[in-house]
């Protein structure tokens, strides 16, 4: 009986030697993995900005097409003879003249 505690005894030891070990390289390389994480999360890479500013752009551009047909709209109404239309369109076109500048011109194709 006090063999089988013995031999029980030197199995959970080898067994525990292997967690201790693996446990002491996790706390050791915990610290390294954190920072490296962080540091991923942290930084963006170029494709990554490039992908955003384009997503931004093209966010621009459609704000600014549906603000050139609600002023061509307006200024319909506006040549009608409706005041309020005429007010809008100046709205619409301030707006307009505010996003331009984040918009990129297309170069000619000449």
């Amino acid at each position: 009986m006090h063999a089988i505690r013995l031999l029980a005894l030197s199995v959970a030891a080898l067994a525990l030697q292997g967690c201790l070990a693996r446990a002491a390289v996790d706390v050791v390389t915990l610290p390294v993995r954190a920072v490296s994480k962080g540091v991923d999360v942290a930084t963006t890479s170029q494709s990554e900005a490039d992908e955003k500013r384009g997503r931004d752009i093209r966010k621009r551009e459609e704000r600014l097409g549906k603000l050139e047909r609600d002023y061509d709209k307006q200024m319909e109404r506006c040549a009608d003879g409706n005041d309020e239309a005429c007010d809008k369109a100046q709205a619409i076109r301030a707006e307009m003249k505010a996003i331009m500048p984040g918009v990129p011109v297309e170069p000619d194709g000449d």
